[in-house]
């Protein structure tokens, strides 16, 4: 009897504690009040126990004054038990369903309280976000956010995550990061929609942080963070009916319209609807890259965008060659939305020319820095076999090479895919050539020639591990080098398009597109592994990553 009362009562504090942990949200006080009362009715029960074996023992004892004072004929005081036996035991069998019932509940809703603590304690750790603009009218909205740490408990970056709200006017968005302390590649950005959108909020730029992004002690700040988000068709945006938007704040004040979150629970900030449970885990938080990754999904507005230089490229404008001279052009770059790239938009490489020297513009985007020299170095590229417009037969090239930012250096290396759809240099196309080189010399180099059509979207990958140099396309090799081409330094990489020779009068465009690019330092990796690592940057928000120790 006194077990049952006893588990009855752990029954009734454990619901008490679940009850007024979720609405009073004093989880600490609870959890004490309910161990405190469950040892005590513990220590209860152990002593009624303890009792009753005493009585028993003084009841049994031949002299005992309960012998003398209880003088109940044997067969009456066996009755007496039996009866009372009988109505104890249908008393228990009727209340025992319940308490089992009862105390399932209680342990499963005791199993839920560990994630009740954790939402609880997060929402004890304010913060407040510091908001300012420079953008009224433009083409990319540029919110700049400062995270400082209001609360007495240090916090990890990684578990928080800020929403700024605004309304998508009929387009797709694309973000990047172009300005923070903490490094952009450490700062996560996805575009979401609201389960329920609310007036000038159907739309949100969601912020994280990787856990390479470190922790904020209380009082400390993330500093400023420069974020872009803009219209995939690039048109200029209007940012006046957007929730988070105040083109009066150009310095920076607390803005509680743009929300924050520790490890799911609201932090700061006032939600322009109900609240989305999706902010618990979504995006999902981001580990630290391993060392030796370089990572871009080219999401800028275009050549002149401060992220693209921020994150370590560049477009062409210098002269000299490849190609005809003196015809690189910024403007033949640009970042347009596609819908069979991942993620929805790639870099666009577009030369056009109308037959004449002045009338050619060809491009280039190469990387700022010496980036790779050993490992694994991939790209997903669309090769097309015809121009965009205008007639055919120009003998143009679509690249993607590795190379020495010196022509004149000791260590010279370069490794490239060329393809040609309509051959050059008196060889007929559609062709790959593959070529390592080890100077800048004519002829100096080991090279293949892979006749077929590659329009589309192909993986390209260069695999340089162990003294060998690999090429492949989609995961079938189709070319391999070694020995003295070799690289034997970093090299920068860049991606190009540009024409051999004017052969013919007349306008006409050729594209090449690139959705992405990614390399592993020190490491061969196959084409699958190539592809989840990609997957899975894009499904944390990762735009751009630079981990390794070069730029």
């Amino acid at each position: 009897m006194n077990s049952l009362k006893g588990l009855g009562a752990f029954v009734a504090l454990a619901g008490i504690a679940v009850a007024v942990n979720y609405v009073a949200k004093m989880d600490l006080i609870v959890l004490a009040v309910t161990v405190v009362t469950i040892i005590t009715s513990v220590f209860i029960y152990a002593a009624s126990k303890k009792r009753l074996r005493k009585d028993k023992r003084i009841a049994a004892s031949p002299n005992s004054a309960y012998t003398v004072v209880l003088q109940v004929p044997d067969e009456a005081y066996k009755g007496m038990r039996r009866t009372a036996s009988s109505r104890l035991r249908r008393y228990a069998l009727a209340i025992l369903p319940v308490v089992i019932v009862a105390a399932a509940g209680s342990f499963y809703a005791m199993g839920k309280m560990p994630i009740l603590f954790a939402g609880n304690e997060a929402a004890a750790i304010p913060l407040t976000v510091r908001y300012r603009t420079d953008t009224p009218d433009a083409k990319a909205g540029k919110p700049w956010l400062e995270v400082i740490n209001t609360s007495a408990k240090t916090v990890v970056l990684a578990d928080v995550k800020l929403r700024y709200y605004f309304s998508a006017d009929g387009s797709s968005y694309g973000a990047n990061c172009f300005q923070t302390a903490l490094r952009c590649s450490n700062i996560t950005h996805t575009i979401g929609e609201p389960s329920k959108s609310a007036p000038g909020a159907d739309r949100y730029l969601m912020v994280g942080f990787t856990s390479d992004a470190g922790s904020l002690a209380p009082g400390q700040t993330t500093q400023g963070i420069g974020l872009q988000f803009y219209r995939l068709d690039h048109k200029t945006m209007n940012q006046q009916n957007d929730h988070s938007f105040d083109a009066k704040v150009t310095h920076y004040a607390p803005s509680k319209s743009v929300t924050a979150y520790v490890r799911g629970a609201l932090s700061w900030g006032e939600e322009p609807g109900p609240h989305d449970s999706e902010a618990l885990t979504s995006p999902p938080a981001v580990t630290g890259l391993p060392a030796g990754v370089m990572f871009d999904n080219f999401h800028y507005t275009g050549p002149s965008d401060p992220a693209l230089a921020a994150n370590g490229w560049k477009s062409r404008t210098e002269g000299g060659g490849p190609g005809i001279l003196g015809s690189w052009s910024p403007d033949a770059i640009s970042f347009p939305a596609d819908e069979t790239a991942m993620g929805g938009q790639a870099l666009q490489l577009r030369t056009s020319t109308d037959g004449t020297k002045r009338g050619t513009r060809q491009a280039e985007l190469l990387s700022t820095g010496d980036v790779f020299s050993e490992g694994t170095l991939a790209a997903r590229i669309y090769i097309n076999d015809k121009p965009g417009d205008g007639r055919n037969g120009d003998h143009i090239n679509e690249t993607f090479c590795a190379i020495s930012s010196s022509p004149s250096s000791p260590k010279y290396s370069e490794l490239d895919f060329e393809y040609q759809p309509n051959g050059g240099w008196g060889a007929k196309g559609p062709k790959l050539d593959l070529t390592s080189w080890r100077s800048a010399k004519q002829g100096d180099r080991a090279t293949r020639a892979v006749v077929g059509n590659l329009q589309g979207w192909h993986i390209v990958m260069l695999t340089v591990d162990k003294g060998a140099v690999t090429y492949s396309v989609d995961g079938r090799k189709v070319f391999s080098s070694s020995g003295k081409t070799y690289p034997r330094e970093l090299m920068r990489v860049q991606f190009s398009t540009w024409l051999v020779d004017l052969p013919f009068a007349g306008k006409r465009t050729w594209d090449m597109r690139v959705n992405w690019i990614y390399s592993k330092a020190k490491e061969a990796m196959s084409l699958a592994d190539v592809e989840k690592s990609v997957k899975d940057l894009y499904a944390g928000g990762v735009n751009n990553a630079h981990t390794t120790s070069h730029r």
